[in-house]
């Protein structure tokens, strides 16, 4: 099956892209065998991280936004060589955000350090397994941000809308870094401003998730100025809300939904919108509250602690306004939608893929 078979049926854009990275995996495997084993083991794990989950939203999005433009100039299967790129910077951003929260599991599984650590603590070699995991987990991270520009720059696609791409994709890559370096502070100078944790809500995963990956699709597409404009607006606020919604699972969730510890972002210090919302509640109606969840941010451990923290933000009516703010994002982005020049077809799309983003269907 080609990309054009299916060239309206998101369903199957998931697959497809999953077909052009591992196509895009196997170029690289000979040049990989001729530097040393090492290489290609430690090089597969990547690949087997890459293929192995993930719901494809940004390749999605960007699909969507160069159906938007109607171009008839670029080869569909080109397309999604491009597009497939995003999830190359989405490995690269999960792999070090892994190292950087000391996490244990992602999707359900070890996380890659983690892996690694084990492998080496198994095959009994010198030094530490931890500074081994974590060494080799940030140089697959690196090299999926390089390969990202190898795949979409390597697409067989019209030198003037690959230069188009470059703004977006540029932009894009320089706000994911900053938006997790600003997470990194904030955390640790347990900044509270809801501000604070707005702008890290738009710069680490708002803007890469979906506003840039259809600010990319346009440019690929040779979009106007106005329906980049109308895609920006939209994923703005749509990303925000999707953002949200991660926050609330962070505290609420399940793990067999979210695939890490209920409480994980209590556990890491999270300082999210939600725990902002449940700060100021408790400073101004529960003072011993709000310094019991002070203490309890980055410093718990036990299921119980988590227990006891995350009742208390419940009892704050936090996540109701957490809630009711989705909404209204969500509600803003689809108008938002209103001035774009796109056909009914592909903005019922977006409405689609809206809803599934802002409510975790997808």
């Amino acid at each position: 099956m080609t990309s054009t078979d299916t060239h309206h049926d998101l369903g199957d854009i998931p697959a497809l892209v999953e077909d052009h990275l591992a196509a895009f995996f196997a170029t690289r495997k000979e040049s990989l065998e001729a530097i040393d084993d090492h290489v290609v083991g430690a090089t597969a794990l990547l690949e087997e991280f890459v293929l192995g989950g993930g719901k494809r939203i940004r390749p999605l999005f960007a699909w969507v936004g160069w159906l938007g433009t109607e171009s008839t100039t670029e080869d569909p299967d080109s397309v999604l060589d491009a597009v497939s790129s995003l999830e190359l910077i989405q490995a690269c951003a999960l792999l070090h955000d892994d190292i950087i929260d000391s996490s244990d599991t992602r999707r359900g599984n070890p996380t890659v350090h983690r892996i690694v650590e084990r492998r080496h603590g198994d095959a009994g070699w010198a030094g530490d397994p931890a500074h081994f995991g974590v060494s080799t987990a940030t140089l697959l991270g690196d090299l999926a941000l390089a390969w990202s520009d190898e795949m979409l720059l390597g697409a067989d696609l019209p030198a003037e809308r690959l230069r188009a791409a470059l703004r977006p994709w540029w932009d894009m890559r320089t706000e994911v870094i900053a938006g997790q370096m600003l997470d990194i502070y904030v955390e640790s100078s347990r900044d509270e401003r809801i501000e604070a944790a707005e702008k890290i809500n738009r710069y680490k995963s708002a803007a890469y998730t979906i506003e840039r990956p259809l600010h990319l699709g346009a440019a690929l597409g040779g979009g106007s100025p106005e329906l980049i404009a109308a895609y920006r607006g939209f994923g703005h606020d749509i990303g925000i809300a999707y953002q949200l919604r991660d926050d609330l699972l962070g505290v609420f969730g399940d793990p067999e939904v979210t695939g890490k510890p209920a409480g994980d972002d209590l556990r890491e210090g999270k300082r999210t919108v939600l725990v902002a919302e449940a700060l100021r509640h408790l400073d101004e109606h529960d003072p011993a509250g709000a310094a019991r969840l002070r203490e309890g941010i980055g410093a718990v451990t036990s299921s119980t602690g988590i227990s006891t923290l995350t009742d208390l933000i419940a009892s704050t009516g936090a996540a109701d306004r957490v809630e009711l703010r989705i909404s209204e994002l969500t509600a803003s982005g689809l108008a938002k939608l209103d001035s774009a020049a796109i056909s009914p077809e592909v903005r019922s799309m977006l409405h689609d893929l809206a809803v599934r983003a802002t409510s975790r269907r997808m």
